[in-house]
């Protein structure tokens, strides 16, 4: 029986997005498993806490029975060995990030010679979405319609209504 091929798609998440759910579900159709690999990144300030990131990845990836939501720290390459996988996943959305992916794709292959590292563009209806955008338009109370999932425009939400009555 041939080995499932598992590919890991790393990020922040924070938040996660409807451009990162369209990579999630593109990945899923081409590994038999996705590890979606939250960052442990104590030197950033996340505007949601790690648990809760993983939670609403989760909750936005309910239905995609091969897919599980994970947290690393350190080293990308040695994550992806300690897990067998066969692949990281990266959504470019423009040229201009290629030359940033394409160095980091080089540099772990060379820590981990067997590693590949799988690009995938976003469906076209979500290549202008950033997490970076989505966390502005928040802050300034604008919609999040069609750029997150409902968990985590539930979650901002949430703390809209906690920050008003605070």
């Amino acid at each position: 029986m041939p080995t499932p091929r598992t590919a890991i798609f790393p990020g922040s998440f924070d938040p996660l997005t409807n451009g990162h759910v369209d990579v999630i579900r593109r990945s899923a159709r081409l590994f038999d498993r996705v590890v979606v690999a939250v960052l442990v990144n104590a030197e950033k300030r996340a505007m949601f806490p790690l648990e809760e990131r993983v939670s609403l990845i989760r909750e936005s990836a309910r239905d995609l029975p091969h897919v599980e939501v994970d947290t690393f720290s350190g080293l990308l390459a040695d994550y992806v060995a300690r897990r067998g996988a066969a692949a990281v996943i990266r959504g470019l959305r423009t040229a201009s990030e290629f030359s940033d992916e394409w160095q980091m794709a080089l540099m772990n292959r060379h820590l981990q010679p067997d590693l590949e590292t799988v690009f995938l563009l976003p469906s076209a209806e979500f290549t202008y979405i950033s997490s970076r955008l989505v966390k502005e338009i928040a802050s300034l109370g604008g919609s999040l319609d069609g750029l997150v999932p409902e968990a985590v425009a539930a979650a901002f939400s949430r703390r809209r209504a906690a920050a008003a009555h605070s």
